[in-house]
């Protein structure tokens, strides 16, 4: 592989040390790393999404791990997509809810509900003691073409309404990826994760993007199961994109 940027189209791709699975406690993993000092990683972007790739901070990456196959890159198919009767029900619950899509920078507002996330959803587990440096490193991009979608119930005072959750997108010619979202534990029971999906394809269905890219779907994994909800649900199998099947589940 090239190492001179600007004489060659190569692309470094380099494999981390293993480190503790952040899925499943008792496995290590590895990770593929598109060079983080490479220039053109916003070319390269679309293109790796495509791959199985996967954006985090500034770090595009792909679980690579020696014995396990386990995470599967999923993306929804917008054209074809059909909420489901539990996900019709979601958005009427939260008709009123109003979305405003925002420039990737943090705010206090942000990162109060953040971390309030945080220590009730990941409690023990590390991410709980996130600040305002680890909120910039994990969703805020230097190069990447990122919106910080808030959502909030209306105000009746005519001001900007209670912050209910917040859905780091990333924006590409053909695609939005979800990166992550972070919401108010207290309205769990609104289906608010579920709530910021199916707004994120409606989006992407009116700017005409094809895909909505939601990450890794881990077969058997509580945290995971809400990704197949979403059909068709498209996975990579290292090679072509295809319809997630109900037997893939098993």
């Amino acid at each position: 592989m090239g190492t001179n940027h600007h004489d060659s189209d190569d692309l470094r791709l380099f494999h981390t040390s293993e480190h503790a699975c952040g899925y499943w406690p008792d496995r290590l993993a590895r990770d593929l790393v598109l060079d983080p000092r490479d220039p053109r990683l916003g070319h390269w972007y679309p293109l790796a999404l495509g791959w199985g790739f996967r954006r985090s901070g500034d770090i595009v990456y792909r679980p690579h791990c020696g014995a396990c196959r386990a995470c599967v890159a999923v993306r929804i198919p917008v054209d074809r997509f059909v909420p489901d009767r539990s996900q019709r029900r979601c958005l009427a619950r939260n008709a009123q809810v109003q979305m405003r899509v925002c420039p990737p920078e943090r705010t206090d507002e942000q990162l109060a509900l953040y971390r309030r996330y945080l220590t009730t959803r990941h409690a023990g587990g590390g991410m709980d003691t996130h600040g305002a440096a680890e909120f910039d490193q994990f969703l805020v991009g230097s190069w990447s073409e990122g919106r910080f979608l808030e959502f909030r119930d209306p105000s009746p005072t005519g001001g900007p309404g209670h912050l209910l959750a917040v859905a780091v997108t990333d924006l590409t010619a053909d695609a939005l990826s979800a990166v992550y979202t972070f919401y108010d534990p207290e309205f769990a029971h609104r289906g608010l994760g579920t709530l910021a999906i199916l707004r994120q394809i409606e989006w992407a269905r009116r700017e005409h993007r094809p895909h909505v890219y939601l990450g890794y779907w881990l077969s058997g994994h509580g945290k995971m199961d809400y990704k197949r909800r979403f059909r068709p649900l498209e996975g990579f199998d290292g090679r072509y994109w295809r319809d997630l099947e109900d037997g893939d589940a098993a």
